[in-house]
């Protein structure tokens, strides 16, 4: 599917304020509402627009404590890799998790209740047999930039 600058504005719009109205949208990006809600619902059918959300920020409802691991495994093998990688699916406080190259092997975000809550669940890691060699730990003390949706037209350039 090709995009152009008008479903690429769209995108952008969208991605920022998911809730903006039709007429809106539209007078956004220079089209009339009929041609403009053609190419949301067009960009839906695609799956490009898989759905949309609002950002709830979970301290609100419930403090979290966020938490970095660097984590280096003793094996380096895929059965290793996919043990390590059932258990960061299967641990809710494991927010966020990837493999990289450069001396470890993945970093991790939790969001624990307290450092403490954050302690008791690596050292529950440390004992079961994931196989972790070492890691190392980073409190986060004050947040810098909050990702958003990640898209913005100028990152893409069309056909």
């Amino acid at each position: 599917m090709k995009l152009d600058r008008y479903d690429l504005k769209i995108l952008e719009i969208l991605s920022r304020e998911g809730r903006i109205t039709k007429s809106k949208l539209a007078e956004a990006i220079n089209l009339s509402v009929s041609p403009c809600w053609e190419r949301v619902r067009r960009l839906e059918r695609a799956g490009i627009i898989e759905g949309y959300g609002a950002r709830i920020d979970p301290n609100v409802l419930r403090p979290r404590t966020p938490v970095w691991v660097q984590i280096e495994l003793k094996s380096h093998n895929a059965e290793s890799f996919a043990r390590f990688e059932a258990l960061v699916r299967d641990t809710p406080e494991a927010v966020e998790c990837v493999a990289v190259g450069g001396g470890v092997d993945y970093l991790v975000k939790f969001e624990a209740a307290s450092i403490d809550a954050y302690q008791r669940l690596i050292d529950a890691w440390l004992m079961s047999d994931v196989g972790i060699e070492r890691y190392f730990t980073y409190i986060v003390t004050k947040r810098v930039k909050r990702p958003d949706s990640g898209f913005a037209a100028g990152d893409f350039v069309p056909d």
